[in-house]
């Protein structure tokens, strides 16, 4: 058995596809392809690596001899002009556990399921664009939560923030808080609400307290009175959920 089908049978005993293994190895899968058609071959550093992953000797990988210790599986470091990647030698499903891949000049992906680099795809993800169940990122796409310059996911943070639940300098969503606060239940400078709308100047369907209200449901204006707070507590219970009135309740008794 030669050279590029002792690398198919090790990549797929590991169960890995080719574009996993480039990823590994940080080459592209193109190069894996060539190596496994023996079009090319990989230089003493992917060597090295391929052996550390697959935890065999290089005479094994290169030769087919059985001969020398395996090497111990290796964890990946590359470095070049003013980039930096690592990836750990501990993987789920292919996937490295930690991926760190930034610098250098165009987009570096980190693919991982801890991943942080210029653009970063993982469980936890940071990065300039970051995707992810807990995403950081100047553009943060969080399943669960993000926190970013734009951020997008159940509970968003960042100065465009889109979620069920957003904190922003302009927010949008279901239950929302921002300079500019756009939602079904909306506290803001400028705070417009299908249903509750608190602020400075506001717009809401159902309950406006405000500076400024628009008039087009009951209305109570800052600062409120003692009966009005307590009047305004009650409609909230009355129109929202629970656990969205409880937030807007600790508003309310702030005015």
């Amino acid at each position: 058995m030669d050279f590029p089908n002792r690398l198919y049978e090790l990549r797929r005993q590991a169960g890995l596809s080719q574009e996993a293994l480039a990823d590994l190895v940080g080459v592209t899968r193109q190069a894996v392809q060539k190596w496994e058609a023996g079009t090319s071959r990989p230089d003493m550093d992917n060597l090295t690596a391929l052996a550390g992953y697959f935890n065999v000797s290089l005479d094994y990988l290169i030769l087919g001899k059985d001969g020398g210790a395996p090497l111990p599986q290796a964890e990946v470091h590359n470095y070049y002009a003013g980039e930096y990647e690592y990836k750990s030698k501990t993987t789920v499903c292919g996937v490295p556990l930690i991926h760190v891949h930034f610098g250098g000049l165009g987009p570096r992906l980190a693919r991982g399921i801890i991943a942080i680099g210029n653009i970063s795809v993982g469980v936890v993800s940071i990065g300039g664009v970051a995707v992810g169940v807990f995403s950081l990122g100047g553009v943060a796409l969080g399943l669960l939560f993000a926190l970013g310059g734009l951020g997008v996911g159940a509970l968003a943070l960042g100065g465009f923030a889109l979620g069920i639940i957003s904190i922003g300098g302009f927010a949008a969503g279901y239950l929302t808080f921002g300079g500019i606060s756009a939602g079904v239940y909306s506290a803001g400078g400028l705070a417009i609400g299908s249903k509750v709308a608190i602020g400075g100047m506001v717009y809401g369907g159902v309950l406006e307290i405000g500076d400024e209200v628009s008039g087009k449901g009951a209305a109570f204006f800052t600062p409120l009175s003692p009966g009005d707070r307590e009047a305004a507590v009650q409609t909230i219970y009355a129109v929202a959920p629970r656990w969205v009135a409880a937030f807007l309740e600790f508003i309310v008794r702030m005015f």
